[in-house]
């Protein structure tokens, strides 16, 4: 409750006769020609001044930022709510019930430690699709994920009853940030207050904090928000907030229209591609101009949603008509509707495109400039137009095949199979009849060139499946199809363009090649709805694309395995297959173990290139496949008109879809309503559990933190080069028996087939700390031509090879503190909590890189890690440093003091005895972030924070 109004902006707005309080912007000078995003955050300091954490003084700088300036001035943001997905969630829970205990333990109540912000979590990351294909797959799938995830589904349900103002959204019904857009999303909030003056009704921007990075999708409503770490999103749930420096503002002008041949999926690669060449992380990026009206609301969440992808904070549009029109049809209530417009009319949040607000930087793009594109192998900022698409994939492919590592003369392959994903438990994982073929034989990616690209002739494998279909497999060949992930499955134009190219592919007589694994797993149940009125999902299931489930699957790795006789003859013979997903994310090793390089595109593409059946293909040139008469059918000849797409949307979507469907959203089916619920406020925790156990880090915590230390003999546990991501970092998708989670869990009675994955066991941090570092495509430098989570040991004599997880424990044993080397984007990709957390557990105490990305360096002091960054110009490469050496970091002390030291001393002592110093520049960016590090993480300042009130 704000107890400071230095402005006098308390006012009141009434709207068809209802008052609201307001916190009126106009009452501050300066605010009129903030941009959009500045204007939230304004309103936000004025509702929550209460003249220490937030004063006038904060009010004004905001109001009278100067765009031109480097961030400098701290700020304290409030969220209006918080929103989680159950991999980062089931954690989040877990921290609070452990929270709850240590309250207790330093005297406090336990009852205290409750959101104080809405929060809502949406199990939507633990659906895999292990069957595909056909009719069933969805309910097969679903009854898999609840053998699965029982326990945890259990443990959601026990802390949406012991915790006030939370609430889950049970698997199956959508992904997180399409539920948040289509429905939890309030543009406006309201929420009833006590004031000096009795209970009122207030009205502020709707802001949230989200523990999955595309947060931002819901930018594209107007609403302000982005991802932070589990760790950062708990303390906002308890009504910590959220320290941050007033960011320099990129202004984004649109003007035209997007051309026929494209889509919003085209848009936002270019759009990736132009700012993250700009550089805009740590930044807002604002959308403004004539043209922001003629873009739909569809596609601004598109676009803000692939916001860290591009590296940015923020990527929002403002509020306007076509806001309004959205709420409108999502069945969002009328007096909300009227309450938004008024709202954003009275504080200068609607949007004025003769108006142009203040910004840092500038940069404008013509939509009708926007050509078909696709995006990778292996990074969503490296777009390809898709006329180019054939050439640049050839020209990629030389890393990733090996000179002289050909194919078995006789196409045999090794009869060993890979553990990376649980044994499939049917047969009906094969794909659909109209899959199977005599013979399909797979266009060689490497005919013109063979020999002298890869020192051997291309010999493509031939493969016989059980079902009878056989076909000959070489690099290129798209071996994962899948239309999926909010980015895109929020987006009917894109959506029905797909189910359109698939019945014109069908009526021309083109099919999916047999070794594609083709899946759709819509974002929420309303994409089945309008699939289902508008007829076409018929042709979609033709060619193979049945709804496989209702949650992000292949976009996070949870593809589910490739078919044993396709997995068996691409690691056998080393083959370079890929796939193509709708999704926003295509990182190394994320997709799926057999599959080295991955590409994103729209939702027709997708299915355009399960007809191609390979990255091999030029989709101008080359035909997809003949018509009933013989005729070559180009994809020209099945691309769907826009007008026809837009035809066939205003046909099968209404109101009456997203009431209907959003009426029941909490409710869950049978099987949701029929598990067991645990009881009470705190959380009976089972030493058998193996999905949830009781984390480590409030052990032995004291009322009062121990004063900060310098780092002395330090060991590096890993040398990394550049764009590592939390990918690299955080134990992600599934694992093998001999890891050391693989270990753990056998030693503990599971079964390899009942593993499931990383993701699914974050709530319990013994498999997640043998998972961190463990991505089979990290690289750790400290190794020669090793790929995978091992380091060197060096308490052991001539510092063998070992997982990292076994080195960090003998690292423990021998009180050895640990560092990490790093190069430029450190840390990019997904707000991953345990990339900090399982960093934090292996005994790191410091992190020494080239640069950050904002959420990761956040999270890495959140657990008391200090991240450090070398000087401007400098490297490991360029210091000289292998990674061999004894660290000291000296000047850390300096904290103590009540100060945060610009750098520090470190100090590299080789083997001979000789030494390299330098002086790196610490990132504890904000006084807040000092006070976290101080306490040993945020988690344990908030404790303390709770214990002395």
């Amino acid at each position: 409750m704000s107890t400071v109004d230095s402005f006098g902006s308390k006012g009141v707005l009434n709207v068809g006769g209802t008052e609201y309080e307001i916190y009126r912007l106009s009452a501050v000078e300066g605010s009129e020609s903030l941009p959009f995003s500045l204007k939230v955050l304004l309103e936000n300091l004025l509702r929550t001044e209460d003249g220490a954490n937030i004063t006038a003084d904060h009010v004004r700088a905001l109001a009278g930022w100067d765009q031109n300036a480097q961030p400098s001035t701290e700020i304290q943001f409030t969220p209006a709510r918080v929103i989680m997905q159950d991999f980062t969630g089931v954690p989040c829970v877990v921290d609070l019930a452990t929270m709850r205990e240590a309250v207790k333990d330093l005297g406090g109540d336990p009852e205290r430690v409750n959101p104080l912000a809405p929060a809502e979590l949406v199990i939507d990351h633990s659906v895999q699709i292990d069957v595909f294909g056909n009719a069933g797959a969805i309910e097969r799938n679903m009854e898999i994920e609840y053998q699965r995830n029982g326990e945890r589904y259990q443990f959601l349900r026990w802390g949406q009853t012991a915790f006030e103002d939370f609430k889950v959204v049970p698997p199956g019904m959508g992904i997180v940030h399409q539920v948040n857009i289509e429905y939890l999303a309030r543009t406006v909030m309201t929420r009833e207050v006590e004031t000096p003056e009795g209970k009122v009704l207030r009205a502020y921007p709707d802001t949230l904090v989200g523990t999955d990075s595309h947060t931002t999708m819901v930018n594209g409503l107007g609403v302000l928000g982005w991802g932070v770490g589990g760790i950062e999103a708990e303390a906002a749930m308890l009504g910590q907030p959220v320290s941050m420096l007033i960011p320099r503002v990129v202004g984004f002008k649109l003007s035209g229209s997007i051309p026929a041949g494209a889509t919003a999926t085209d848009v936002v690669l270019t759009i990736t591609e132009m700012l993250r060449k700009h550089g805009v992380v740590g930044k807002f990026v604002e959308f403004y101009g004539e043209g922001v009206a003629e873009v739909p609301l569809a596609n601004r969440a598109t676009i803000g949603n692939m916001s860290p992808e591009f590296g940015s904070t923020a990527a929002i549009f403002p509020i306007d008509q076509v806001t309004l029109d959205y709420l409108r049809l999502t069945g969002r209530p009328e007096e909300n509707i009227a309450l938004v417009e008024a709202y954003a009319k009275e504080q200068g949040l609607w949007h004025d495109p003769s108006r142009e607000p203040r910004f840092s930087e500038y940069l404008e793009l013509d939509l009708s400039t926007v050509v078909p594109s696709i995006s990778g192998p292996k990074r969503p900022q490296d777009r390809i137009e898709l006329s180019d698409a054939k050439e640049q994939f050839r020209k990629d492919l030389h890393n990733y095949v090996e000179v002289g590592n050909g194919h078995p003369v006789d196409g045999t392959v090794d009869e060993t199979i890979d553990e990376s994903f649980p044994a499939s438990d049917s047969p009906s994982t094969t794909q659909a009849d109209s899959h199977v073929q005599d013979t399909a034989r797979l266009a060689n990616p490497v005919e013109s060139a063979a020999s002298g690209a890869f020192g051997r002739p291309s010999q493509p494998v031939h493969v016989k499946m059980d079902d009878g279909r056989e076909f000959e497999l070489d690099h290129g060949a798209v071996s994962i199809a899948s239309i999926t992930s909010c980015t895109n499955t929020s987006n009917p134009s894109v959506m029905l363009a797909a189910a359109i190219l698939a019945r014109n592919a069908v009526e021309k007589g083109l099919t999916s090649k047999p070794w594609v694994k083709t899946s759709v797993a819509p974002g929420s149940k309303v994409v089945t709805d309008y699939y289902e009125k508008s007829g076409l999902v018929p042709y979609l299931e033709k060619l193979g694309f049945f709804t496989v489930g209702y949650g992000c699957t292949t976009c996070i790795g949870n593809s589910g395995p490739l078919e044993t006789e396709i997995s068996e003859a691409v690691q056998a013979n080393d083959l370079s297959v890929t796939s193509v997903l709708s999704g926003n994310r295509n990182f190394e090793g994320r997709i799926n173990p057999d599959v080295k390089m991955n590409y994103l595109a729209s939702p027709p593409l997708v299915i355009a290139y399960a007809l191609a059946g390979t990255m091999d293909f030029d989709f101008e040139s080359e035909p997809l496949g003949q018509d009933q008469d013989g005729n070559d059918v180009f994809l020209k000849d099945i691309w769907p008109n826009p007008t026809e797409v837009q035809q066939v949307m205003d046909a099968s979507i209404d109101q009456d879809m997203f009431t209907k469907s959003y009426a029941t959203i909490f409710d869950g089916d049978e099987r949701w309503q029929s598990l067991p619920t645990p009881t009470g406020s705190t959380f009976e925790w089972s030493d058998d559990s193996t999905y949830v156990r009781k984390p480590p880090y409030f052990e032995g915590m004291k009322a009062q933190p121990e004063p900060v230390s310098d780092i002395e003999g330090a060991r590096v546990l890993l040398k990394l080069g550049d764009s590592v991501t939390t990918d690299h970092i955080s134990p992600a998708g599934s694992f093998k028996s001999d890891t050391p989670a693989g270990q753990y869990l056998l030693s503990h009675g599971v079964e390899r087939k009942d593993f499931n994955s990383y993701g699914s066991r974050r709530g319990n941090h013994e498999v997640m700390i043998r998972g961190t570092f463990a991505n089979i495509r990290i690289k750790n430098q400290l190794l020669d031509g090793v790929e995978g989570g091992f380091t060197k040991d060096f308490t052991q004599d001539g510092a063998p090879q070992a997982y990292v997880y076994d080195a960090a424990v003998n690292y423990e044993k021998a009180g050895t503190p640990l560092v990490v080397l790093a190069g430029k984007e450190y840390g990019s990709g997904s707000s991953r909590d345990w990339a900090a957390k399982g960093t934090a557990l292996l005994g790191v105490k410091a992190v020494i890189a080239e640069s950050y990305e904002r959420i990761h360096r956040s999270n890495l002091i959140g657990m008391g890690v200090l991240p450090l960054q070398f000087p401007e110009g400098e490297s490991a490469a360029t210091l000289g440093l292998t990674g061999n050496e004894v660290y000291s970091i000296e000047g850390i002390t300096g904290l103590n003091e009540g100060t945060t030291p610009q750098t520090v001393k470190v100090t590299a002592t080789a083997e001979d005895g000789g030494t390299k110093s330098f002086d790196a520049v610490v990132r504890i960016d904000t006084p807040g972030e000092a006070d976290y590090y101080r306490n040993g993480g945020i988690l344990q300042y908030v404790l303390r924070q709770i214990s002395a009130n």
